[in-house]
Formats: C-alpha cells, sequence, structure tokens
C-alpha cells in the first residue's frame, strides 16, 4: 500500500528534524516503518524508536515491524525482552520508553522517531536532555509525530519552532487525510465526540480551554427549567463519597439525558442517600449508575456493599466492573454536552445548582490533564456522579485499529 500524499511529503523531506501532526488512525505508525526502513537500508546504522511506555511501543509496532523484517529477510536477530532487531546489514532498530528515558543516555544513533510524543511526560526535556545529544556526534535526523494535545503542549511548541528554523520542517494532516478512515466513520465521529475532541483527534488540531475541564458546557445552552411529568423510572449517578454524596436525577429524553433535580448530602452513607431518593420520589423506579469501586466498598459497619445496599433498596444497579480512565468519562460528558456537529444533547434544570456550579468551575491541575480534588468544594465528586451515568449509558466508540499493510521494501 503507498503512502497517502501527507505522508508522501514528510517521506519525500530532506530537513533534518520534521514535526508531524496527525489526526487519529491517520497512518502514524505506518509512515514511522517506512522511514524506519529508508534509514535501516545503510549498513551499521543505530536506529530508536521512543514511545510514551514500553508497553506503548511494543503494542504500537514492534509486532508488526517484526514480521515486515522478517519477511523482507532483513532481520539476522530479534532480542523480545530488549525490544530490539538486529539487521543482516548490522543496522540495529532499538524501540525505546519516554518514561525511562535516562536509560537513552551515552548512546549515538543515527535517526529517531519519537511516536505519539505530545504525551511523553517532560517530553521536551527528553528530547533536549537525552534524545538530542545521542544525534549530535552521527548528526543524525529525528522525526516527532503525534495528534495534538493542546496548545499548552511542549509539542505544540516544536511544531510552530519547526516552520521558522531553517533544518526543521513541520506537517499536519487529518484522520480523513491520512487515507484508513472513510468519511461516513469522520460524519459518525462528529456525533459521536465531543467539538474540541473531535478537532484535536481528528483534525489534528491545536486545540485549547485553558484549565477547565467540561469546557463543551454553557451555562444558557445546557440549561433549562424542565416542563414535563415525571416519568416513572429515573437515572441517578452516584459517586460514593461519605463526605458529600451527590445525586445528579435524570430523565432519558429522545436525544440524551435531561437531569431533573439533584440531592445533596453531607457526611451520609449509602443507606441514607438510598432512603432520600425514596422519599423525594416515592413512585419511582431507579436506575442508579454508582462507582465502581462500590461493589466492593462499604459505608456502613456491616457486610454489606455498596452495591448490595442500593440493590436491597429495590434499585436496579449498573456499573462498570472497573473504573472507565478518566479522560473517557470527561470525553463522554462533553460529547454530550455539545458534540462536534453542535448538538446539545445534555441538559440540566437550573435547581441544580450543585451541577452546575461543579461543571463551570472544575479545573486540572495547572500542565496535567489530572482533575483538581477538593474536599471543601467538591467538584469532582459532583461531577464523577454525573460522569458514571453519562459514560454509561452513552460510551464512547472505540475506533478500529488502521490496516497496516506494509509496501515492499525490497532486500538489503
Amino acid at each position: 500500500m503507498p503512502l497517502t500524499v501527507p505522508q508522501q511529503a514528510v517521506f519525500d523531506s530532506s530537513k533534518r528534524f520534521r514535526v508531524c501532526a496527525s489526526g487519529r488512525r491517520g497512518g502514524k505508525t505506518y509512515l514511522s516503518m517506512w522511514e524506519i526502513a529508508k534509514f535501516a537500508r545503510q549498513p551499521n546504522r543505530r536506529i530508536l524508536y521512543v514511545g510514551p511506555s514500553y508497553r506503548q511501543a511494543k503494542s504500537i509496532i514492534f509486532e508488526d515491524l517484526k514480521a515486515r523484517l522478517i519477511d523482507r529477510r532483513w532481520l539476522k536477530k530479534v532480542n523480545e525482552s530488549e525490544l530490539s532487531f538486529l539487521l543482516v546489514n548490522n543496522t540495529k532498530i532499538e524501540l525505546r520508553s519516554a518514561d525511562a528515558a535516562d536509560s537513552i543516555r551515552g548512546i549515538s544513533c543515527d535517526f529517531a522517531v519519537l511516536d505519539e510524543c505530545a504525551f511523553f511526560q517532560n517530553g521536551s526535556s527528553v528530547w533536549t536532555d537525552v534524545i538530542r545529544p545521542t544525534l549530535s556526534d552521527r548528526e543524525g535526523h529525528a522525526l516527532f509525530i503525534s495528534t495534538p494535545q493542546g496548545i499548552g503542549n511542549w509539542f505544540y511548541d516544536l511544531y510552530q519552532q519547526a516552520k521558522v528554523s531553517s533544518d526543521w520542517e513541520s506537517f499536519t494532516w487529518t484522520s480523513l487525510e491520512g487515507g484508513q478512515i472513510s468519511r461516513e466513520e469522520i460524519e459518525a465521529a462528529k456525533r459521536d465526540l465531543a467539538k474540541k475532541t473531535y478537532l484535536q483527534e481528528y483534525e489534528a488540531s491545536f486545540e485549547t480551554s485553558g484549565n477547565l475541564i467540561y469546557y463543551a458546557f454553557d451555562a444558557e445552552a445546557n440549561t433549562a427549567k424542565y416542563k414535563g411529568d415525571i416519568p416513572p423510572l429515573l437515572h441517578v449517578g452516584l459517586d460514593l463519597n461519605v463526605s458529600k454524596m451527590t445525586a445528579p436525577i435524570a430523565i432519558k429524553t429522545q436525544y440524551g439525558l435531561y437531569v431533573i433535580d439533584e440531592l445533596v448530602l453531607h457526611n451520609t452513607n449509602t443507606d441514607e442517600m438510598a432512603q432520600a431518593l425514596k422519599e423525594r420520589y416515592p413512585d419511582a423506579r431507579f436506575v442508579i449508575y454508582p462507582d465502581p469501586a462500590g461493589s466492593a466498598r462499604k459505608t456502613v459497619a456491616n457486610s454489606k456493599t455498596d452495591h448490595t445496599i442500593l440493590e436491597q433498596w429495590g434499585f436496579t444497579v449498573k456499573s462498570r466492573r472497573s473504573h472507565p480512565q478518566v479522560k473517557d468519562r470527561i470525553n463522554t460528558v462533553n460529547r454530550l454536552l455539545c458534540n462536534a456537529q453542535d448538538e446539545r444533547n445534555l441538559l440540566i434544570d437550573p435547581k441544580c445548582k450543585t451541577v452546575i456550579e461543579a461543571l463551570l468551575k472544575h479545573q486540572y491541575k495547572p500542565d496535567t490533564a489530572i482533575p483538581e480534588k477538593d474536599a471543601v468544594k467538591g467538584y469532582d465528586g459532583v461531577n464523577d456522579s454525573l460522569g458514571y451515568m453519562v459514560e454509561y449509558l452513552y460510551p464512547l466508540r472505540k475506533i478500529e485499529p488502521e490496516p497496516r499493510t506494509i509496501k515492499q521494501w525490497g532486500h538489503l
């Protein structure tokens, strides 16, 4: 399978340092293998492929690269434990990890691929303090390739630097231009993802919203007084936190959720929350979406788990076996608040002041993707309650892995 037009432009560039911002499934790893092959054709070279972690480096490229090297009869020896290949022309290809970057110090190499480098921890210092010096004595080249991760990320600075430095060049292409995803899938992604997430993941756009987590929430567009009847079935998100337990109460609409009420109890337990729900809506049936940890945790001193207590109150309990990734839960809520087609499918009654305040004010810790935790304000607990319910009912669609068919490289 040939390279696409934007991939070919990168491959043909003679610049020493090339920075590529690509949409998801845009063929980043496919291009990386072509680049590795280009440099590996020369004898006695040393090539590094650096991923965010060893696990990611192995899962992203190791097996595919090994299969192609064997198929082309380039491979002399493979070290499975060290994730390295020795070729018949004495060139060595090594897979390394950015989170163990110190292990790279002291070596020399001719070419380095920094894959998904926007997600490197301390990415700037990994490059300047560790990888860049490995290229000096051999005047080696480097390829930086990643999906963007916001304007505040070091990868954005690198991308901008490449536009003005004579020895650098920057490239960008969307998921559609990468040739691995159909136009129909792109349109589906617009419906399924929050606007910022779609632009970043599929359009390779450098997006920013400061430290605000729920950037898609609009205090006017996402709030409206509920005027209908209370249906017989209510949906409740629940973070099982004894200091401040918050329960957003919602109904399902044709398109999403409408949070019509909230219960907030302090210094409480699961039994008291269950009783409060029953007292407020005595004729309703409840589906509860609690913290997955509640299947083992107890907020009262007996042998019952929190999930068991909820079931004994007659509630239907729906929960993941393990916690969904925080990023996925946040993206799911943002997607429902406003997707890439500007559709708002999560509405909140203005009387739900605790939920609204948490959405408006919850932020990430500075320079991280870690939500702030504050026992007094409790925004994290409120949004966790909402997120467990939204993520269970409207999970993000998983993107299928792209094909990795490699065009024949020839023989060494």
